[in-house]
C-alpha cells in the first residue's frame, strides 16, 4: 500500500533508541524527512548512518530543558520548512512510594505529559496555517500494577488528547495515542531476564511473545499517514492481546 508519505516530514523525539528509532526508521523507509530528537548524540549518529540518505537530521535536545518546546520547533522547521508530522515518544517509568515528594511527581509530570503538551501546541499553527498535520503520542497502559507517575502522566496525555482531537480536526490535523505492551527494549532487557520474559509470554500475552519496536513502528507509521485521515482521538494498544478490556 502506499502511504502517500513521500515528501511529508516529521519530528520524533526520543528517536535514538527502541520505538523512537523504530518509528523514525520507518518514517524515513516511506520517504518521510525526519528530524530525531534525543539525547545520546552518538546514538543519533549511530541512526543517521543506518537510513543514510539525507532523511534523517539528528538533533540533540533533553525534552525537558528550558524552552525545549520552541528550540525543537524552531530547529525543524528551519531545517525542514515545515513540519506535518509530531511523534511523542520521550518519555519514561517512574515507581514511587506513596510518601514520595511533589518534585518527583513534578517530573515524572513533566517528562510524560507536559513536554508532549509543549512540543505539540508549538507545531500546531504551522500545521493549523497549512491545514493538515498528524500528532502520534506513544503512552502507557491503562491498568497500572501499582503506583507509578508515568502511568498518570500518559492518562492525562490521552484526556488532552481527545479533546484536543475535537479543537483541530476541521483543520485537518488528527491526534492519536499508542499504548504500547510488553516491547523490546534496551530497558526491558536490562531489567527483565530471559527466563521471566518467556514465562510471562506465556502466561499473559495471548499471541505468546514480546513485541519488537518495529511491531508498534508499523502503527505510528499508518496513523501518520493520508491513508488514516478519518482517524483521531483514539487510543489503540498494540501489545499483543495483553490487555483485558474490552474497549
Amino acid at each position: 500500500m502506499d502511504l502517500g508519505l513521500k515528501s511529508k516530514t516529521a519530528v520524533v523525539t526520543g528517536a535514538s533508541i527502541g520505538i523512537g528509532r523504530a518509528i523514525a526508521k520507518g518514517l524515513a523507509a516511506e520517504g518521510v524527512r525526519v528530524v530525531g530528537v534525543a539525547r545520546r548524540t552518538d546514538l543519533l549518529a549511530e541512526l543517521v548512518s543506518e537510513v543514510g540518505g539525507g532523511l534523517i537530521t539528528p538533533f540533540e535536545q533533553d525534552v525537558m530543558a528550558k524552552d525545549a518546546a520552541e528550540k525543537i520547533a524552531a530547529f525543524a522547521v528551519s531545517e525542514l520548512g515545515h513540519v506535518d508530522i509530531l511523534v511523542n515518544n520521550a518519555g519514561g517509568s517512574r515507581p514511587l512510594p506513596v510518601d514520595a515528594p511533589d518534585s518527583k511527581w513534578d517530573e515524572a509530570i513533566a517528562l510524560n505529559f507536559t513536554s508532549y503538551r509543549r512540543i505539540a501546541h508549538a507545531l500546531l499553527p504551522q500545521m493549523i496555517e497549512r491545514k493538515w498535520g498528524r500528532i502520534v503520542n506513544i503512552t502507557g497502559k491503562s491498568e497500572p500494577e501499582g503506583l507509578n507517575a508515568a502511568f498518570a502522566a500518559k492518562a492525562a496525555v490521552h484526556a488532552w488528547a481527545k479533546g484536543l482531537s475535537r479543537e483541530i480536526g476541521e483543520h485537518g490535523i488528527t491526534i492519536n495515542c499508542i499504548p504500547p505492551g510488553r516491547i523490546m527494549s534496551e530497558q526491558i532487557r536490562r531489567n527483565y531476564p530471559p527466563d521471566y520474559r518467556e514465562r510471562f509470554a506465556e502466561e499473559e500475552i495471548p499471541v505468546g511473545y514480546w513485541g519488537e519496536p518495529e511491531d508498534l513502528a508499523a502503527l505510528a507509521v499508518f496513523l501518520a499517514s493520508p491513508v488514516a485521515r478519518y482517524i483521531t482521538g483514539t487510543v489503540i494498544p498494540v501489545d499483543g492481546g495483553l490487555r483485558r478490556y474490552q474497549f
